[in-house]
């Protein structure tokens, strides 16, 4: 089997300037770069690049997958989101890296040695970002689910002492959110642990938000409200990315149609959305690839 490397960084907060996307095009010159991402894969060599440095200076969130059974999701955290004391609670040993910089967490959820052969035969890293991105928004709500997770993935991989105390004291894990689902899909964390640490848990209970994140719901609504103002121009901007044909455009549309969902689910309404998409896939019902990934971000039921 040859060697494969997937690559996928995504900035939220706001859009990469010239100079950096021309700094990022400086490592690598088959990247698919746009002012809110980067996404390469590699079937021989390495990425130049330093996926903590890059974190650091201009992503949020970042999916690596490598076809010998590793798996790496990432995000990025303003350095108040989170105390130290529960950082350090939460940590554990090569599963769930939790570090400072002088201005934001790094947090990363690690799954180093799988052993499910026929997943990472057939997996190629697409598709995950939609899926798991939706988790640094919740914990920026004070949603520390997706942290007891990666704990759950140590226990898992025998990385915890027999008397290993829970780290943290969180509700809701009875009812996790779509993002949980794949977050403890993408770790591999078995549903019977979930099953068994959610008994008895109670339902996740609303937190106080801070300044910053009504600031950034803020930005999104009115970046969502901006889009549907002009629904038809959103749809046209998804088929050039489809009708290119490659995984690079399928991951492109299929994050333009994310925010296209949620615009009408705030402005409009869900049937209307699924109406309008089920209209747009009619010529394209024949990219399996596209429908895959529609499918893993919850926005397509596979017919």
């Amino acid at each position: 089997m040859s060697e494969y490397q997937y690559y996928e960084f995504l900035s939220i907060d706001r859009p990469l300037k010239e100079d950096e996307m021309a700094e990022l095009r400086a490592l690598s010159t088959r990247a698919t770069i746009t002012p809110v991402s980067f996404t390469n894969e590699y079937n021989w060599g390495d990425f130049k690049g330093n996926p903590d440095k890059l974190m650091q200076r201009y992503f949020d969130a970042h999916v690596y997958v490598a076809n010998w059974m590793t798996a790496i999701f990432m995000v990025r955290l303003p350095i108040e989101a989170l105390t130290r004391e529960t950082a350090k609670a939460a940590a554990a040993l090569n599963l769930l890296d939790i570090k400072p910089t002088k201005t934001h967490w790094i947090i990363t959820w690690s799954l180093e040695e799988s052993e499910n052969y026929d997943r990472f035969g057939m997996e190629d890293g697409r598709g995950w970002m939609a899926r798991l991105a939706p988790v640094r928004d919740e914990l920026l709500r004070g949603d520390l689910r997706s942290l007891y997770i990666g704990w759950l993935a140590a226990v898992a991989g025998e990385m915890m002492d027999d008397d290993e105390v829970e780290p943290l004291s969180v509700s809701g894990l009875g009812d996790l959110t779509a993002a949980q689902q794949a977050l403890a899909e993408f770790l591999e964390v078995a549903p019977d642990l979930l099953a068994g640490a959610g008994m008895g848990s109670p339902a996740a209970q609303e937190t106080e938000v801070s300044q910053r994140e009504i600031k950034r719901r803020e930005k999104r609504k009115a970046y969502l409200k901006n889009l549907s103002s002009d629904f038809a121009k959103a749809w046209a901007s998804v088929r050039e990315p489809v009708e290119r044909g490659s995984g690079r455009g399928y991951d492109e549309a299929c994050r333009i149609l994310v925010d296209i969902a949620e615009a009408y689910d705030l402005f409009a309404t869900k049937k209307q959305f699924q109406k309008e998409l089920k209209k747009f896939m009619h010529g394209h019902l024949r990219r399996k690839a596209l429908i895959q990934r529609l499918v893993k971000a919850g926005i397509w039921k596979d017919q």
